[in-house]
């Protein structure tokens, strides 16, 4: 009889040991999103009001928002494994984030390179990159996209064509005014170009002088030769000989299924309005690696993708991808080009990620920006000009980088040869 009654009484010990373990099993962290009342934005309390000349104020506004008040948050720059950068700049009342963005990128790379630690100039760049626009529109009449932003490409561009200048020859900012404004020269660039459109008047050496107009009155017409240090420069002699750059040194990555890997192709999103296909297109897991390696190498990185996310929370500076988004472990390269298709990431932001951190057992990336939505902490704020993204956020969000070739030199010997 004792041997008949073993093996059920064995089972009835593993079936009570297993449904005892089952309950005391913690269950997965399940976020939750709710609308929040937020105080005044950064844009709206500083950057407008001394642009018009109104006090400070503003109002709160309303928000869809992950809650993260439970959760322990690495928001302190100081902690961060980082790389040369200079403090965060304000890019005002403009559309120009892939410039300031790639400008301070290309600042970390004259300190690594030279030891020289420079103030560069964003307007320059931006000036002649409405200039190349106009001439495109006229080149293609008038079938292209054109707005503010752009692509961190762009700036190696530009510097190839025009070179480089110091900030304090060249910075863009009418008289005393405290920030950059470009939405009234916008709005006369493109009423002026509709009405090249419907006039059908392509003359590309009128529109350009009529464009370099327009740019002069509103920002300054830029220098051919300038003084620095002592020392005559042109623009791009500054670049060589002073900075030490070599913009085709830098090389750019996405990664989307909708390209073959490992192969060169074209970013297609608006801001890429001259069809650059120069994207090397990675797989996902290549994709991070890359970022985590320049950074550990002691490369930082020009960024771009999408912060319109109820993952993202400014006023904490934190960016997670929250569970009832997507959860972690289903974060992949479907995920990822699903989102890109149904237009749910959207290429709307370019930043600088200068540091990394392990924090719990995850990968947090340090990252300044030139936006107002890492300023709503305010000016005391330990984190003011910057954001911390958890892995995940990059992983899902972030469409492309832009970095010097030596930080990737394994990757790049493989793709050269594919």
């Amino acid at each position: 009889m004792m041997k008949y009654f073993a093996a059920p009484l064995a089972l009835l010990l593993t079936l009570t040991f297993s449904f005892s373990s089952a309950q005391v099993r913690p269950k997965p962290r399940q976020d939750k999103g709710a609308y929040q009342v937020f105080p005044p934005s950064y844009y709206n309390r500083t950057i407008m009001p001394s642009l018009e000349g109104k006090a400070k104020g503003g109002e709160p506004y309303t928000s869809f928002k992950v809650n993260l008040d439970d959760r322990k948050l690495p928001t302190d720059p100081a902690e961060y494994e980082k790389v040369w950068h200079g403090n965060p700049i304000s890019q005002g009342n403009t559309g120009t984030c892939w410039c300031f963005s790639t400008v301070s990128f290309y600042e970390s790379e004259v300190k690594r390179l030279s030891g020289k630690e420079v103030r560069l100039s964003e307007i320059y760049t931006v000036y002649w990159e409405y200039v190349e626009r106009a001439r495109y529109f006229v080149q293609n009449r008038g079938d292209m996209y054109f707005g503010e932003g752009s692509e961190t490409n762009a700036v190696a561009r530009m510097m190839n064509m025009y070179g480089v200048v110091p900030h304090e020859v060249y910075d863009g900012l009418p008289g005393t005014q405290p920030f950059h404004n470009h939405e009234p020269m916008f709005e006369e660039l493109e009423k002026y170009l509709e009405s090249v459109k419907t006039d059908n008047a392509w003359d590309e050496e009128q529109v350009v002088a009529t464009t370099k107009s327009i740019l002069n009155h509103y920002l300054g017409e830029p220098p051919a030769e300038f003084s620095y240090q002592g020392e005559e420069y042109t623009p791009k002699s500054f670049m060589e000989n002073h900075l030490s750059l070599k913009p085709d040194e830098y090389v750019d990555f996405m990664s989307l299924m909708e390209h073959p890997y490992w192969k060169q192709a074209e970013y297609k999103v608006p801001d890429n309005w001259w069809h650059s296909d120069v994207y090397y297109n990675l797989p996902l897991d290549v994709f991070m690696g890359a970022m985590k390696k320049s950074l550990q190498k002691g490369y930082s990185f020009a960024i771009g993708g999408d912060v319109s996310e109820a993952g993202l929370v400014s006023y904490q500076g934190v960016a997670v991808v929250p569970t009832f988004d997507i959860p972690s472990e289903y974060i992949n390269e479907s995920a990822r080009q699903l989102r890109f298709n149904n237009g749910s990431t959207t290429d709307d932001h370019a930043m600088h990620v200068v540091g990394y951190r392990e924090f719990e057992g995850d990968t947090w990336f340090l990252v300044k920006d030139s936006g107002s939505g890492s300023r709503h902490c305010g000016e005391q704020c330990e984190g003011f000009g910057y954001y911390f993204f958890h892995e995940d956020y990059v992983k899902l969000k972030m469409m492309n980088f832009t970095v010097h070739r030596d930080a990737v030199k394994d990757l790049m010997d493989r793709l050269e040869e594919s």
